[in-house]
């Protein structure tokens, strides 16, 4: 049992300290491959200052690649990319510095340069978020203070402008309006004008076609008649005053018409009349004629 034990704890003994020869050579090669990144970078911070670019960036990229932990490769590339104006590409490698390290001053400068390459793009409200993260790691930075100042009254100067111009906008939006509904009412009150003129026109032509029937011209040749005949045409008409109007007339019946049934009794009657008279004028000559007698004076 106790041979056990020893065996168990001489094993794990073994572990910790394979495991930890592991870790010290995992960590010599990791400063192996940082020296040789910081020395590449080294190369092409020369390179660089000589003009040479391409070369330049070709190194840093490699140095980069040596070792995550060279703060100074990805951080030197983007300063050239923003001297050059490649603000997208300089962005990049700022963000790249400030997630390879959690030292202070390394973070305060990758922050910083963002907030620079914010300010080119006119981004200023996270050019403002860009200086406060660099003010976290490093108060006392007068150039980053006054940087983010300067940011501050850009964006609050954006947002003025935009206020301006949405305010224009909706003075022009109403104005237009405006001037629609008064090009609408123009043309209503010249529609309206013109129906007036047009009316008042025909009203005329109508009155002068008025005047003309009056004086007998421009008539029709079946209504034209002389001074005869409308004398005849007034002694045909009965007295006004005495004549009911049209609509009485429609109502009473005339003196003179008769209907079948008074035709019928009329017709009968004068002919029981006539034969009346034949009967007496038969009487008068069965009887003779009358002898007068003649007195003597």
């Amino acid at each position: 049992m106790m041979m056990s034990k020893m065996r168990l704890l001489f094993g794990l003994i073994c572990c910790v300290g394979i495991a930890h020869a592991q870790d010290e050579i995992v960590d010599k090669e990791a400063e192996k491959a940082l020296r040789t990144s910081t020395n590449i970078t080294y190369e092409a911070n020369e390179e660089l200052t000589s003009n040479d670019f391409p070369m330049a960036e070709a190194n840093y990229r490699k140095a980069i690649s040596k070792s995550k932990k060279n703060v100074a490769a990805p951080f030197n590339l983007g300063n050239a990319y923003y001297n050059r104006e490649s603000y997208g590409e300089a962005f990049g490698r700022y963000k790249m510095a400030s997630e390879s390290t959690e030292e202070k001053p390394a973070k305060h400068k990758a922050y910083h340069n963002m907030g620079n390459v914010y300010m080119k793009r006119k981004e200023y409200q996270q050019a403002v978020e860009a200086y406060k993260q660099a003010l976290r790691s490093n108060p006392n930075d007068d150039e980053t203070r006054y940087n983010l100042a300067l940011a501050k009254k850009m964006l609050e100067k954006e947002q003025n402008d935009q206020q301006n111009d949405q305010n224009q906008d909706n003075k022009d939006n109403q104005d237009q309006q405006d001037q629609d509904k008064d090009q609408n009412q123009d043309q209503n009150n010249e529609g309206d004008k013109d129906k007036q003129d047009e009316g008042e026109q025909n009203e005329d032509e109508n009155k002068d076609k008025g005047e003309e029937g009056e004086n007998g011209e421009d008539k029709p040749e079946e209504n034209q008649k002389g001074d005869g005949d409308e004398k005849k045409e007034q002694e045909k008409k009965p007295n006004q005053g005495d004549q009911p109007d049209e609509q009485e007339q429609k109502q009473q019946p005339r003196p003179n018409q008769l209907s079948e049934q008074q035709i019928q009794n009329l017709l009968e009657a004068m002919q029981n009349e006539e034969k009346k008279v034949q009967e007496k004028m038969e009487a008068m000559k069965v009887k003779g004629k009358k002898i007068r007698n003649e007195k003597d004076w």
